[in-house]
């Protein structure tokens, strides 16, 4: 069996974020989504607008989002709005809370835990998405990187509880009384993957990771702890199984000495049990080549 192509550049500018894009050959098509997080406020490691918008621009994209599960800014879709245009993604290009008016259920073929997805009606509306994802640490995830941002990220609130708790419930309100064993969460989160991958088709989805401001901790999170490790570059594929172990690997085997807190945010939750799920399911593989364009 073939390897997966990812391509990686240690230049984390504009231009290397286009030109990692082409590297990738198959352009998308139609309405373009564009999947980020734009941040909790009070943090500052989410992808700003200065790095991402010509790329976003280029594609004629709108930035994509839907509310958190969790009490903060981003909950209400009115506050939501306002995190926003704060953090300058407003003045970029057009943008869309995909569950600002209700959500959309879709099916899960073969589910570890889950049968169906709650995602954002909006959804419909895209005819590809590039899922622009800041790969970082995660608390409860372990890590955050394309499959996160597929799952996780593309989920309403309703659809975020729902994996967060394996299928238990859809209320946020009891999310966190009834969290599932991590493995269940995790392996959730792969069904979620599926789910949006096959209503979308995975020919109109692309993948770029970029690695840099390596905290511990989510963009979700309003005071993430700085990073201790320096930046890594960015990674793009068209396999989000691939590009996610080709973070998660370049981590591990980095000699920054600064690793040590990544690596041990990773491994305490199992984070890489997402990307084992999700190979699983046969939304990639975890065999890959790293194709350097420095």
């Amino acid at each position: 069996m073939s390897k997966s192509k990812v391509f990686f550049t240690k230049e984390i500018t504009p231009e290397s974020l286009i030109r990692v894009y082409r590297a990738l050959g198959s352009g998308l098509k139609g309405r373009i989504g564009v999947k980020i997080s734009t941040g909790e406020p009070g943090g500052n490691n989410y992808l700003h607008p200065e790095l991402i918008g010509d790329i976003v621009r280029l594609l004629n994209g709108t930035v994509i989002e839907c509310c958190t599960a969790y009490e903060g800014r981003r909950m209400d879709a009115e506050e939501h709005w306002k995190a926003i245009e704060e953090h300058g993604f407003k003045a970029m290009a057009p943008c869309d809370i995909m569950d600002e008016f209700g959500d959309m259920e879709i099916p899960v073929k073969d589910g570890f835990h889950l049968e169906k997805d709650i995602v954002g009606e909006h959804l419909a509306d895209y005819g590809s998405v590039l899922v622009l994802s800041h790969f970082k640490g995660h608390l409860m995830g372990g890590f955050g990187g394309a499959l996160k941002n597929i799952s996780i990220g593309i989920a309403s609130t309703r659809g975020k509880a729902y994996i967060h708790t394996a299928g238990v419930t859809d209320k946020a309100s009891e999310l966190f009384d009834k969290l599932p064993p991590q493995d269940h969460f995790l392996e959730s989160m792969a069904d979620a993957c599926k789910a949006v991958i096959d209503y979308k088709g995975a020919e109109n989805m692309l993948y770029i990771n970029v690695a840099n401001r390596l905290s511990v901790d989510c963009d979700c999170d309003s005071h993430p702890a700085e990073p201790e490790m320096g930046d890594l570059g960015i990674f793009a594929s068209a396999d989000p199984v691939a590009v996610d172990q080709a973070c998660y690997d370049a981590v591990i085997n980095s000699s920054d000495q600064g690793k040590k807190a990544l690596i041990e945010r990773m491994d305490s939750r199992h984070g890489i049990h997402t990307v084992e799920a999700a190979a699983q399911h046969g939304l990639g593989r975890r065999e890959y080549e790293i194709i350097s364009l420095d």
